[in-house]
């Protein structure tokens, strides 16, 4: 029983972290969280044990994701290794960050952070792109034959390095992706083209959960039990949401998305807050 959870929990995560673009780690964390702290369904399991075992699994679910990308051109790898470059260091600082704080602490600085996650999908289709950032950094195009579109987007790499490191100190700290951030940021800011967005965010996302699998290893957070047995069913789920990606249109999906990561949101913020 324990297992069939651990394996639904991966290929849903696999799924939707690869067709929006997430990484999986902002469903496996708070569901496991949830699972481990109110259900007991995993009472083994620490915070830090939660987050080392959502990056080693964003390997797999990058790397299923980026393939598949890489087979319809929509990864932009310059961007992506400039992405990877700021976040990598972020990582590292997260996981080491990560060891001090305790149960409560994690639940409610987490719970902050998936009520900002709620909101950012909220808004990110209501904002107004800016392009003062590609004004002022190197263009690039983009050709979407499916709708007949030419992008144009860039960014300053000075900015995208300190936006990536922000996000990966908070994958390190928290065991996201940081596509959650990285995504809407890439069309907001950079005007990045959302298929392009997506791909190129997983390729970050594959990256920097090597460098921050091996950080969270090193101070001994990942439960090999566990991971080995989500790993396989995380890495079918991306190949199926990346797949999903060209063909639907995940608004529906994100409506729930938000919904449940505010939810999910509250409920640890009070955990964190009224628990002893």
């Amino acid at each position: 029983m324990v297992f069939l959870i651990l394996l639904l929990t991966g290929l849903a995560s696999g799924i939707v972290g690869a067709l929006i673009g997430l990484g999986g780690g902002v469903i496996l964390v708070p569901v496991l969280l949830f699972l481990s702290s109110s259900v007991s369904l995993f009472p083994d399991l620490s915070p830090q044990q939660i987050v080392g075992l959502s990056v080693v699994m964003m390997i797999f679910t990058g790397l299923s994701s980026t393939i598949a990308y890489m087979k319809v051109g929509t990864v932009d790898y310059r961007s992506g290794f400039i992405f990877f470059l700021g976040s990598a260091p972020g990582t590292i600082l997260g996981a080491f960050v990560n060891r001090s704080l305790d149960v409560p602490s994690f639940q409610l600085y987490f719970g902050l952070l998936l009520v900002f996650l709620s909101l950012l999908l909220l808004l990110r289709n209501r904002l107004k792109a800016v392009s003062w950032f590609v004004d002022h950094g190197k263009k690039q195009s983009f050709y979407d034959r499916k709708t007949d579109q030419e992008y144009v987007y860039g960014y300053p790499i000075w900015f995208a390095l300190a936006l990536t490191f922000f996000i990966g100190f908070a994958s390190g700290l928290f065991g996201i992706g940081g596509g959650s951030i990285l995504v809407p940021a890439m069309i907001l800011l950079f005007l990045f083209p959302p298929h392009v967005a997506v791909g190129t965010s997983m390729l970050m996302v594959f990256l920097s959960a090597i460098v921050n699998s091996i950080t969270h290893i090193s101070l001994g957070n990942v439960p090999w039990i566990y991971t080995l047995a989500i790993i396989p069913s995380a890495y079918i789920g991306a190949k199926i949401g990346a797949r999903l990606n060209r063909s639907i249109k995940s608004e529906t999906l994100v409506v729930v998305l938000r919904l449940a990561l505010l939810l999910l949101g509250l409920r640890s913020i009070y955990e964190g807050i009224f628990s002893s």
